[in-house]
């Protein structure tokens, strides 16, 4: 009979795992990824005038070689990788618990008719990667009323305000 040390931390991560894996499945349509993949970077879309911003974070890639943005079929298709450095990964013994994600990532958003790559623009600096899409969102136009005419003697015909009822 063998006998083992139990380790409260082999445990917890274990369950992490086990649960990590079981979020994969239910929301990314049932295929699995594997622990070393499968990183989503948080995002925060915002509109500013007529633009809309998304904002990602993404500490630790390399923008020039690690990330990749498309713009296809009205489509914009922001991809890349976060990977573990050399160094990291030479001096690290035992993971007893790991929340820190590694991998590649893929993040895509419907574009408005219209939209092309020209009108969109990226940024990076200090981990956030910023995207901008130019005039996609159109300015609301307040309520304006329309004057009617009648084919009697060119008179104008004036409507009841928007705000008032009308008396039959």
């Amino acid at each position: 009979m063998s006998v083992s040390r139990w380790d409260p931390f082999t445990v917890l991560a274990r369950l992490d795992d086990e649960f990590d894996e079981l979020v994969r499945r239910a929301w990314g349509g049932g295929q699995s990824v594997t622990r070393s993949s499968g990183y989503v970077p948080a995002i925060e879309m915002t509109t500013d005038g007529t633009d809309v911003l998304i904002r990602f974070e993404l500490p630790g890639v390399d923008a020039e070689h690690d990330l990749d943005i498309e713009v296809e079929d009205r489509r914009l298709t922001v991809s890349g990788q976060r990977r573990e450095s050399d160094e990291r990964r030479e001096r690290e013994g035992r993971v007893l618990v790991r929340e820190l994600r590694y991998g590649s990532f893929r993040r895509e958003f419907a574009l408005p008719e219209g939209v092309t790559a020209d009108e969109i623009s990226a940024h990076y600096d200090a981990g956030m990667l910023e995207v901008r899409i130019r005039n996609v969102t159109k300015p609301v136009e307040a309520p304006r009323k329309v004057e009617i005419t009648s084919a009697e003697e060119g008179r104008t015909i004036t409507g009841a305000q928007p705000d008032k009822k009308v008396k039959s």
